[in-house]
């Protein structure tokens, strides 16, 4: 089988890993761009020893690791982003990145143990250290207002008991674009989970990208089929929950999204993700 047979099929999850690092779709795609580069530079860096997967995200968790993140000298920063992704990302060290890193790879990408420690290039037991250091980091997470936008009662149900589970609390349920702007005017909320179709048949990214005119909120779309979204045409979200979601993969995202929301300049990093 050639390389590209090889990659092809697991491209929207490399660049679905690349944005929940980095916190955008811009240097997450630069940062895929990247491992895809060097892989046609040495293909011999896809380990056949190991599954296609894991050998793509060790690749690009080593370009990772390697690159400064968001650097003007490394990465092209775009228009809309600006400065905040980049001013977010000096704000931290690898050992900061790494734990939250193992943590996605186990919750979001569904890796286990072993295929985390091939990944991140560490034995078992480190990658049980990582995961142990993030799962404390996202405990310690600050209480946020949460709009959830959703259509079907019981996943919103589903999805308000995980939120407020964690520690946050849930400022509105919107079932349609219209409520969604009615909601985020009568109370700003500090993050946004989002369904893609709502309830009157408009888009959730067209309500999401209305409140985004009105503030810079960190944003995570909810879908069962992430790979019609990362499909490189613009506009994307930087983060993303598939359904059917575990309370451990809301956890981790939402620590993610809160995370660079928090640490970026107020035209935060994933405004122009959406």
């Amino acid at each position: 089988m050639s390389l590209s047979q090889l990659v092809a099929p697991h491209l929207p999850y490399l660049r679905r890993l690349a944005r929940a690092l980095t916190g955008s779709q811009a240097s997450g795609d630069a940062h895929a761009i990247a491992a895809l580069e060097a892989l046609v530079a040495d293909p011999e860096l896809l380990r056949r020893d190991l599954s296609p997967r894991v050998a793509l995200y060790r690749v690009l968790l080593e370009v990772w690791k390697r690159v400064p993140t968001n650097t003007a000298e490394t990465i092209p920063a775009d228009a809309a982003a600006g400065g905040a992704e980049r001013n977010a990302q000096r704000t931290l060290s690898a050992l900061e990145l790494l734990p939250r890193a193992a943590f996605l790879l186990e919750v979001v990408e569904g890796l286990n143990r072993e295929e985390i420690a091939q990944a991140l290039d560490i034995d078992t037991a480190e990658a049980d250290s990582l995961i142990q250091q993030a799962s404390i980091e996202i405990s310690g997470q600050i209480s946020s207002d949460v709009l959830i936008i959703e259509d079907e009662p019981i996943i919103a149900m589903d999805i308000e008991a995980l939120v407020e589970g964690l520690g946050h609390r849930v400022t509105a349920v919107a079932r349609t674009h219209t409520e969604a702007l009615a909601a985020v005017a009568a109370h700003r909320p500090q993050l946004v989970l989002a369904d893609i179709q709502l309830a009157d048949g408009s888009s959730g990214l067209d309500a999401v990208n209305d409140i985004l005119a009105q503030a810079p909120i960190p944003v995570i779309f909810i879908t069962a089929y992430p790979e019609r979204l990362l499909t490189g045409e613009r506009p994307e979200p930087a983060f993303l929950i598939t359904k059917p979601f575990s309370v451990e993969a809301v956890r981790a995202v939402i620590s993610q999204a809160l995370f660079f929301g928090q640490r970026a300049e107020p035209n935060a990093a994933l405004a122009e993700a959406v």
